[in-house]
């Protein structure tokens, strides 16, 4: 059984990982065309573009983490070296520039495309580090449940703080709105240098893989893992139902009910309600990372896969149908605890499933290539999150919105129905749609408890057969 100590360390690093990634996938899209000042259009090619670099990119990091060895460890070592480039991209990201326009669109090109790449490079081996860190299946769960717990509490802080602390910059100390979010996002990524710092002094890589084969016979191996393919896109499909939610909420609080002034109590702003809403969420996300264990333990991680993407359909599906008053907006929040405790139900079961599917992989195809499986879930994050964003913008700027340029603290702006029923449409029936591809997708996935319990039993029998000949041949090359 592994030390507490270790979970709790190893939980650290996506706290400070989805500290960002629930900012950016959030706000950013929010920042780029009512802050930065980008148009609709540019500020949907700008995420597609750079989300797709970065997706690419994670394979190639998964190759090159596979092939690391070091006296730290094979993935481990990458926290430590990337977390201060993780911080400075972060804080670069959210600076705007005083150029002109495409100076600006330019300056948000390159410093995205960083801080991707930078992203995927601590992101990639940390999540890889869950295939390594334990050898038994069901305390991969329990590892990838403390890591979700710690995630999305630290989203809840990002989120919860992101408006106080905007606004203690802008309205306290005088700073303009585009300062206020650069200097907010300092604050951030502090916490994150810290925590990742704390994710490598408290783990430990337990499993020593080697990767023997060639990258060509890792990709064959990869393109030939049905349950990987599977598993992709059940999980590209989970993504894009919390991006595409994530990224409207704010443009849905701002023009869809902060028309009705008498929702809003002590005269705090939309941006605040909205992240009020996010951060409930994050909350009510970790009561469903506490329930992930129990129920994936008793019928089985498939099951609970498809049990929890029905239940977000119907209520998907529900939220449409709130009205929009001082107890429809209790209502949302009612319904968005809900979702939320069933997508954080979900996210452990997927990464645990991944570490299935990288174990089924060494079993089958006899080459420890775990970074790169891992890689491929954080590519179908990615591409979840840049088809997801991109699709938001543009599907805004296809019904008409208009884009505020100094937040949502403006003058009002009547919005044509158009967008209002595009906006409805994104928190809605869209989610409930991609959550049906989801069910699809998981429906065949062959590796079930049974199937995984036999995987595990040879896995150990054949690592304690390999280690073996490894300490036996490095005897022979110390007599020789």
């Amino acid at each position: 059984m592994a030390l507490l100590k270790r979970k709790i360390g190893y939980g650290f690093g996506d706290m400070a990982s989805s500290m960002f990634w629930k900012i950016f996938s959030y706000y950013l899209p929010f920042f780029y065309s009512n802050i930065f000042g980008l148009s609709l259009l540019d500020a949907g090619v700008l995420v597609m573009v750079t989300r797709i670099w970065d997706a690419v990119s994670d394979p190639m990091m998964g190759i090159i983490a596979d092939r690391t060895n070091t006296s730290k460890g094979k993935y481990r070592p990458y926290l430590l070296w990337f977390a201060v480039p993780f911080a400075v991209c972060g804080i670069l990201l959210f600076t705007t520039p005083d150029f002109a326009y495409a100076g600006k669109l330019l300056w948000a090109y390159v410093t995205y495309i960083l801080m991707m790449t930078v992203y995927t490079g601590i992101n990639v081996p940390y999540g890889a580090m869950l295939g390594v860190i334990t050898d038994k299946s069901e305390e991969k769960t329990v590892f990838s449940s403390y890591r979700m717990f710690f995630a999305y509490g630290g989203s809840f802080i990002a989120l919860a703080a992101w408006e106080p602390l905007c606004s203690l910059f802008e309205r306290i100390m005088g700073a303009s709105p585009a300062t206020s979010w650069q200097m907010a996002m300092i604050v951030i990524a502090v916490a994150c240098l810290v925590l990742f710092l704390l994710c490598f002094a408290m783990t430990r890589e337990v499993v020593r893989t080697t990767s023997v084969v060639s990258i060509g016979k890792d990709f064959k191996a990869l393109v030939h893992n049905r349950p990987w393919w599977l598993l992709i896109g059940a999980a590209l499909s989970f993504n894009l139902f919390n991006t595409v939610r994530g990224a409207t909420v704010a443009y849905f609080f701002a023009d869809v009910i902060g028309a009705d002034v008498h929702l809003w109590l002590f005269g705090l702003s939309v941006l605040f309600y909205s992240g009020l809403f996010l951060s409930i969420g994050e909350v009510a996300n970790m009561v469903g990372v506490a329930l992930t264990v129990p129920i994936a333990g008793r019928i089985g991680k498939k099951s609970t896969f498809i049990l929890v993407n029905a239940l977000l359909i119907v209520l998907s599906i529900g939220f449409f149908f709130l009205p929009v008053s001082s107890a429809g907006f209790l209502l949302m929040l009612l319904f968005q605890i809900c979702i939320s405790v069933l997508t954080g139900i979900m996210s452990p079961l997927v990464w645990s499933m991944y570490a299935d599917v990288a174990d089924y992989s060494e079993h089958r195809f006899h080459t420890a290539s775990t970074g790169l499986i891992f890689s491929s879930s954080s590519m179908a994050q990615k591409f979840g999150g840049a088809i997801g964003g991109a699709a938001v913008l543009w599907l805004l700027d296809a019904c008409g919105y208009i884009a505020r340029l100094d937040g949502v603290s403006g003058a009002e702006i009547a919005q044509p129905e158009s967008a209002i029923s595009c906006l409805w449409t994104l928190m809605t029936f869209i989610p409930a749609g991609v959550a049906a591809i989801a069910i699809i997708a998981v429906w065949a996935y062959p590796l079930t408890s049974t199937r995984m319990e036999m995987i595990d039993k040879e896995l150990r029998v054949r690592r304690s057969e390999q280690a073996a000949v490894d300490i036996a041949d490095n005897f022979n090359d110390i007599n020789n």
